[in-house]
């Protein structure tokens, strides 16, 4: 049998990131953790961003994952909306490798098709999944199911060296 891995999946947010960590062997996911880091809303940019670091780093303290996986940012109407969660997005990245994990990146559409079978699901039918693929895990909020199911997209993609890795 594999030695189980730790994935921890990241959904970027200013004023919510999500996190959610499972444990990968061969085809076999077990929910380990989920939650969300929310920084003070009132606090001065460059605080948020500091608040994010440092609960990610909480996070990557108390669950020891082995890899990470990050959804990228969506770009959306509101250029500095993208530029303010692009921000997040940075900070969530540079945390990760900082840490020493191999990151992998996917789209919102690759990280819904992966959990749901449709790029075009909603956050509802996401949330279901997760429920029905990680039944351990309870009740998800919105942002700690993204980011379950980044981690378990980040499960799926996995190429056959990172499988080897802890084997």
């Amino acid at each position: 049998m594999d030695t189980p891995i730790r994935l921890l999946g990241v959904d970027p947010g200013l004023r919510r990131t999500g996190w959610g960590v499972i444990e990968v062997s061969g085809p076999r996911l077990v929910w380990v953790a989920h939650g969300v880091v929310a920084p003070e809303a009132d606090a001065p940019m460059a605080e948020r961003l500091a608040q994010l670091a440092a609960g990610l780093r909480a996070v990557i303290l108390d669950h020891k994952p082995d890899e990470a996986a990050v959804e990228e940012t969506f770009v959306n109407m509101n250029p500095k909306s993208t530029l303010l969660l692009g921000q997040a997005r940075g900070v969530a990245l540079a945390t990760l490798a900082a840490a020493g994990l191999p990151v992998a990146e996917f789209s919102a559409r690759t990280v819904k098709q992966s959990v749901v079978g449709s790029g075009g699901a909603d956050k509802t039918q996401v949330a279901f999944m997760i429920r029905r693929l990680l039944p351990r895990a309870g009740e998800v909020s919105a942002d700690a199911a993204d980011a379950l199911a980044v981690a378990i997209c980040g499960a799926h993609h996995r190429t056959p060296s990172q499988m080897r890795l802890k084997a």
